[in-house]
């Protein structure tokens, strides 16, 4: 029989058992091991692997009985255990931290952040994230709490969550929706003083209203708010809008994403109001799904009377945009019809004009498409300061937005990167901090592995990776006969994997672009590595691919079928339903991480961060942040295939083979080649660069301290300097620069001395240039005029160029041209040119490329006797 109703009996703890209640409901305990160890006293019977012991305090308390309960009530050593654990939590809540600090020593910094995300990967508790955004979005609250940064997380509680995945008999990917109740998670509805459920609430066309409940979660210090319209006010169809992650048609997207943005910003004003929480100075947007706060912003500053222009400016220099996709395709896309009827007259946003909202969203470059509105043209329009997540998705980003910046070099887009990072007591197995613990290794320190000896690294490693033998051994089972094996068929499982073989992990989602089956590309020489007999390798694979994505359940069949394989299937495994608490024992115990994308298209690439921080070495493209931080201490870069007349499938067996070649000749060797005490001791000095030397890159703490310093502290000061009052002259002057811009001209470019007959100057000679630009109704103070000089190519490009501002040099002659001059020194020998151009000028610019005028000299604009402007000196 089934219930015709589910509600939740909450336990009632006995007075002196009242902490672990706040104990379960911070999130910190995901990442402190005293909290975890804690709870693993309340119910010691649990089995090793019970996920309500190991993974969720709340539904352990739910799961505890009243015997047992009373029964810690009058246990004095669990008690003080309890009342240290309670002040630990208090002392860590309440201290300055090392944002108190900054502050206390005159940095300019934002009273409060909000970060908006549509997934966070916080614990497997909360199952609200399908991959690496919501994991990196995790880890930057859990990074924020650390450090003390006032933040406030933003998103939407899915209903449903991610999916969980099984596989059918012949390894075809299967979806489950299991229904999450919040009232059985680590939450907490967000009240008003009156005791009433606080509210957001959108209006939609035809009448229709979107209502949404604010949950809680306390993520350390930070709050995360997450917005569910799963409630009575709503229609059905407005009931769905928050079932799951990533599901859902085009309108149905755009409904989430109206309520993450505009009901996100809607959701901080009410917790700020009945908390006391300072008002964020800076919002920052974690991909586009986000981007409707900044059209949120407007409305409201536009209700105080201030013009939609200024209140448009005011909004971006608060605003800070974070794009994680290196593909066009990984952008939401919606049709204008659809936008336009939902912030027509009688949908959202009353105040702000459909038009002026599809303005923000229209692809204006040469190849956009018009009929659609783009979520991360629109953020980035809203947002003065925009970053990449590595420093080659920095640059793959500047080439794929620069339609929005014309007349400039990609490399000029004002889009800057921060490398991604991850939070390691979340990632770092207890064993490894115990280690470095016992050898002097201070908390938060990750640059003191030198002092652990080989022995007892090695031996820690084993150990780790024995831990995940019996890990996949028992999932694998799981796996089987969720498949409909017998039990007694499943004899086999017990000799899968062997502690003390090198062992390679593969774990990520499933678009084609990550390639999970490179590696069967020539299933023989796989099966020899595998089965070499004395250097052998076994692989764990893991990952999901999208409900929708057909190819990506078909490479996901492709790996099963071939692990299912009698002669392999000892060697190489695959897991399903990967998530949060899997990885936590994967990263660990493998000693390689394998990552084979198709470069440049790994924005970041995190996995590879939570391996090296447990001691295993990453064996990748250089793409996303190796690219970045590879060094041959740290592991082996998989050379790419990337000519421009490959094919794909030439392309993959290059790359394969290159794989295949490193696994054999280099990675294998080094694993098993052991000196006279038994140690592979070159692997081990490798383990110890990667734990001492790599791991301080890669932590998210070192990340969100960048955000703080290099964008957040900009973000606010800029906001502050824009009182109602500037925001509107500001706006007024940048009218006036784009009406007048077309005016704007370089009429003519000279140089003195000028270059000899055969086109060559002497290094460390100065040029002192010349320069006549029309400037129409703008002033010299209106605009710079800069030289850009540097080494040309064949065709005259300048690269790793110098910029040099020239100054005004007199009054306007006779035809109103103004004269610009100044010097420009020549520092380096070959190739050598340089050009002129007039750029817009205003001190509360973030750069001179943000309006994105710009305005270059035509070939006649050069002087007799110069080489042509721009033009190559040897």
């Amino acid at each position: 029989m089934k219930a015709i109703r589910r509600f939740t009996v909450r336990p009632v703890l006995p007075e002196p058992l009242r902490p672990l209640s706040e104990l379960a409901r911070n999130l910190r305990w995901s990442w402190h091991a005293g909290t975890r160890e804690l709870f693993r006293a309340v119910a010691p019977e649990a089995g090793e692997d019970d996920p309500a012991r190991e993974c969720d305090p709340v539904r352990l308390l739910g799961a505890v009985t009243a015997g047992r309960l009373d029964e810690l009530a009058r246990d004095e050593p669990f008690l003080h255990r309890l009342a240290g654990a309670a002040q630990d939590l208090r002392d860590y809540l309440e201290r300055p931290r090392w944002y108190q600090e900054q502050l206390a020593s005159g940095a300019e910094l934002p009273a409060a952040v909000a970060y908006f995300s549509p997934e966070f990967g916080v614990t497997a508790a909360l199952p609200q994230y399908s991959g690496g955004l919501g994991i990196l979005a995790g880890d930057h609250l859990k990074a924020a709490s650390d450090l003390g940064v006032p933040l406030i997380g933003v998103g939407l509680l899915y209903r449903h969550g991610y999916f969980r995945q099984s596989l059918s008999r012949d390894g075809w990917q299967q979806e489950h929706y299991p229904v999450l109740d919040p009232n059985e998670l680590p939450l907490a509805l967000l009240r008003e003083r009156d005791g009433t459920p606080s509210r957001v609430v959108l209006d939609l066309p035809g009448g229709r209203s979107l209502h949404a409940r604010i949950w809680q979660a306390r993520v350390g210090r930070v709050p995360l708010l997450m917005l569910d319209s799963g409630v009575e006010e709503n229609a059905p169809g407005e009931r769905e809008v928050t079932d799951r992650l990533y599901g859902g048609g085009g309108e149905h997207r755009l409904l989430q994403e109206m309520l993450l943005g505009i009901g996100g910003v809607r959701a901080v004003r009410a917790y700020c109001r009945l908390t006391g929480h300072p008002a964020p100075e800076v919002f920052h947007t974690n991909e586009g799904h986000a981007g409707f706060l900044g059209l949120e912003r407007v409305r409201e500053l536009a209700g105080t009377g201030l013009g939609l222009d200024a209140a448009t400016e005011t909004v971006r220099a608060g605003t800070v945009f974070t794009t994680h996709t290196p593909v066009p395709a990984g952008i939401d896309r919606f049709e204008r019809d659809l936008v336009a009827r939902y912030f027509g007259d009688d949908g959202e946003l009353p105040g702000v004009p459909a038009e002026r909202v599809l303005e923000l969203g229209t692809e204006t470059w040469p190849g956009g498409d018009p009929g659609v509105f783009n979520m991360a043209v629109m953020g980035l329009r809203l947002a003065q300061r925009a970053n990449g997540v590595s420093t080659l998705h920095g640059a793959v980003g500047r080439r794929m937005f620069a339609g929005l910046w014309p007349g400039f070099d990609a490399d000029e887009v004002p889009i800057t990167s921060v490398t991604n990072g991850v939070h390691a007591p979340t990632w770092v197995a207890p064993e490894v901090f115990e280690l470095r613990g016992r050898h002097g290794a201070a908390p938060g320190r990750w640059d003191t592995a030198a002092e652990i000896p080989d022995r007892e690294l090695w031996e820690l490693r084993r150990s780790l990776r024995a831990r995940l033998v019996t890990e996949v051994r028992a999932r694998l089972r799981a796996s089987w006969l969720d498949r409909g094996a017998a039990p007694a068929e499943l004899g086999w499982i017990d000799g899968v994997l062997d502690p003390d073989v090198l062992t390679i992990g593969f774990a990520r989602r499933v678009p084609s672009y990550k390639r999970l089956t490179l590696m069967l590309r020539d299933r023989e020489r796989l099966t020899a590595l595998l089965l070499h007999p004395d250097r052998p390798v076994q692989i764990v694979v893991a990952g999901k691919a999208h409900p929708a994505d057909d190819g990506g359940k078909r490479l996901v069949q492709e790996l099963v079928r071939f692990s299912d394989d009698p002669r392999v299937r000892h060697r190489v495994v695959f897991l399903p339903d990967y998530g949060m608490a899997m990885a936590q024992r994967l990263y660990p115990g493998c000693d390689v991480w394998l990552n084979n994308p198709l470069r440049p298209l790994e924005a970041c690439g995190t996995s590879g961060m939570k391996a090296a921080l447990n001691g295993c070495l990453n064996l990748s493209v250089r793409d996303g942040w190796w690219d970045e931080w590879y060094e041959p201490d740290f592991g082996w870069a998989i050379p790419t295939a990337d000519g421009p007349v490959l094919d794909e499938e030439r392309r993959d067996d290059l790359e394969a083979a290159a794989l295949y070649e490193l696994i054999e000749d280099r990675v294998a060797p080094r694993f098993y080649d052991r000196g006279g005490e038994g140690l592979p001791e070159r692997w081990i000095e490798m383990v110890r660069r990667t734990l001492g030397v790599l791991g301080p890159k890669v932590l998210a703490g070192r990340m969100v301290g960048e955000y703080v310093e290099r964008l957040y502290g900009p973000a606010a000061r800029a906001g502050r300097a824009l009182d109602a009052g500037t925001a509107g002259r500001l706006a007024e002057w940048k009218a006036r620069v784009r009406a007048a811009w077309p005016q704007v001209a370089v009429d003519h470019v000279e140089a003195e001395p000028s270059t000899a007959a055969d086109g060559s100057a002497e290094l460390g000679a100065t040029l002192t240039l010349r320069v006549r630009a029309a400037l129409g109704e703008l002033d010299p103070g209106d605009v710079e005029v800069q030289a850009v000089a540097g080494r040309v190519d064949t065709a005259d490009g300048i690269s790793g160029a110098q910029v040099f501002p020239l100054k005004p040099a007199g009054g306007q002659d006779l035809e109103g041209r103004w004269l610009y001059e100044g010097p420009l020194a020549l520092d380096r020998t070959g190739p050598y040119g340089y050009t002129v151009r007039v750029l817009p000028a205003h001190p509360l610019l973030a750069s001179g490329a943000e309006l994105g005028l710009v305005a270059l000299p035509p070939e006649k604009a050069a002087g007799e006797g110069d080489g042509a402007a721009g033009g190559p000196m040897r």
